[in-house]
């Protein structure tokens, strides 16, 4: 007698994260690989402006896609007090915590630090300079020396922040490895396997919302950048 395969019906996919989460996640690699190698020589630099500017745009949507988008992206739904925060962590050294919808509780505030490194790599770099050509578009808003300091803060910082990405990535892949669950599928495809009747999944905000956010973001970066100095 032949063997018949059934599916398991004891999981299903459910909605996790919206195209524009992933579609800011994603972005971020190559642009955070353009934004050091621009970096490297005086003759890109200018490519590196604009580069930033990219990435002051993009954080902006996060943050206001992070209080008004889907309910999973929402800080709200994501930050835990100090004391869930001990609780996940006694229960993942014991080997026995659950698993998250969205982000865990350690998580969502490594998702924090790492926006608010990016966000001081983007603000910090408008004031930077590279003491021969270049300077950022609100360098002349501050004294040299503040601008040298800042400049000096803005490198420290990007490598920081690689040790940082570094730290997440690793995480990624051990509780990959130890839990088994596969944090990088769901971000790809905004859906995550889970077990029935364990979560009922989210629903996305609109797109046409999120094309309003964005352009918000740009032109708020723009008028910045443009009408400030």
């Amino acid at each position: 007698m032949q063997d018949h395969e059934y599916p398991d019906v004891s999981r299903k996919r459910i909605p996790v994260w919206d195209l524009p989460t992933r579609i800011f996640h994603w972005l971020l690699v190559p642009l955070l690989i353009g934004l050091w190698y621009t970096s490297q020589d005086v003759m890109t630099l200018n490519w590196h402006m604009w580069l930033g500017y990219t990435l002051l745009a993009l954080l902006l949507f996060r943050i206001i896609w992070g209080v008004m988008g889907t309910r999973s992206s929402r800080f709200s739904h994501f930050l835990a007090g100090p004391v869930s925060v001990f609780r996940y962590l006694r229960d993942l050294l014991s080997g026995k915590s659950p698993t998250h919808t969205g982000h865990n509780p350690l998580g969502g505030w490594s998702v924090m630090l790492m926006l608010g490194l990016l966000l001081f790599q983007g603000l910090s770099g408008l004031f930077a300079n590279d003491q021969i050509f270049t300077r950022g578009p609100l360098a002349r808003m501050v004294s040299s020396s503040t601008s040298d300091a800042l400049t000096s803060l803005h490198k420290a910082n990007f490598d920081l922040l690689l040790i940082v990405i570094g730290i997440h990535v690793l995480a990624v892949f051990l509780y990959w490895l130890i839990k088994g669950d596969n944090l990088v599928g769901p971000m790809i495809t905004g859906r995550k396997w889970v077990a029935v009747g364990e979560a009922s999944g989210f629903r996305f905000a609109s797109l046409w919302w999120a094309l309003v956010v964005l352009g918000v973001s740009a032109v708020g970066v723009w008028g910045a950048v443009t009408f400030l100095p």
